[in-house]
């Protein structure tokens, strides 16, 4: 049973029991050679946010993606501390691929010193009123901080980020559904449940149970060319004819494929292919 599942329960006492577990519209986990981590279930939207600074993991945030579209969970992106200005259009611009495949991708600023009218969170609330939102991203990312101003009293601990390996420390260590009854405002109590599901933060992120050739169907920007290649069992790594290939940019060819996430998608298939010998 994960946070998120929808049970029935006896009461015993002072005490309950829980008799069955009803069944799942979705599973958000990882897993990899030693064992799986789950994370929540039932959900609705899955927020990955990561920050400009420090520099956020394209492998991580892919793999995070991959994970949502696996199990058709809609992914939102958000891009914390846009009040950072050089870093922050860096890392912006290393999103335009993510952008161009359909994803929402919305810039926020956590910081206390960004005004309230400019920071973004309004906007980012808009895609979550009303939904069950799992909560993901490395540590140091603002997760802490973003539950705590959405949900007065949480006192979720927020981190430091450890200069010496330019990442966060771990604050959260479990799991934990927090009610957002500010989204709710105005709406019937019965039919408005906007819930947030805060998550420790990771530094890798497992794929072990997705096989390998169902990894193009969990990338859009290699979904899209699906169908078009040569031979029915293309790997989409070096086979002529191959239209997933053909549409990688290169220096003469702007494509529709950014080489980084060629790239990326290499590495994962080698990854599981070599896990199932």
């Amino acid at each position: 049973v994960v946070v998120g599942d929808q049970v029935l329960w006896q009461i015993a006492g002072d005490e309950g029991s829980i008799e069955k577990l009803q069944d799942r519209r979705n599973l958000f986990y990882r897993q990899d050679e030693i064992r799986t981590k789950s994370f929540a279930a039932n959900l609705d939207r899955v927020l990955i946010l990561i920050a400009a600074d420090p520099e956020y993991s394209e492998s991580q945030l892919s793999r995070a993606l991959v994970a949502a579209e696996a199990e058709r969970i809609t992914p939102i992106i958000a891009l914390n501390k846009s009040d950072l200005a050089q870093p922050f259009a860096q890392a912006w611009e290393r999103l335009a691929p993510y952008r161009a495949m359909g994803y929402s991708v919305m810039p926020i600023s956590l910081s206390p010193r960004s005004p309230v009218a400019d920071d973004g969170v309004a906007a980012l609330c808009a895609h979550l009123q009303g939904l069950t939102t799992l909560v993901l991203g490395p540590s140091g990312s603002g997760k802490s901080t973003l539950i705590n101003r959405l949900v007065p009293g949480a006192l979720v601990e927020t981190g430091e980020i450890s200069l010496a390996l330019n990442s966060g420390k771990h604050t959260t260590t479990s799991t934990r559904w927090y009610w957002v009854p500010a989204l709710d405002a105005g709406h019937d109590t019965d039919s408005a449940r906007t819930a947030l599901i805060d998550s420790p933060g990771f530094q890798e992120f497992g794929l072990h149970h997705i096989e390998p050739t169902r990894l193009p169907d969990c990338m859009p920007d290699l979904r899209k060319h699906l169908g078009g290649c040569k031979f029915y069992n293309c790997s989409h790594l070096h086979e002529p004819g191959c239209a997933v290939l053909a549409q990688v940019e290169t220096e003469q060819h702007p494509g529709t494929i950014s080489v980084r996430r060629h790239r990326i998608y290499a590495q994962l298939f080698e990854e599981l292919s070599q896990q199932r010998w």
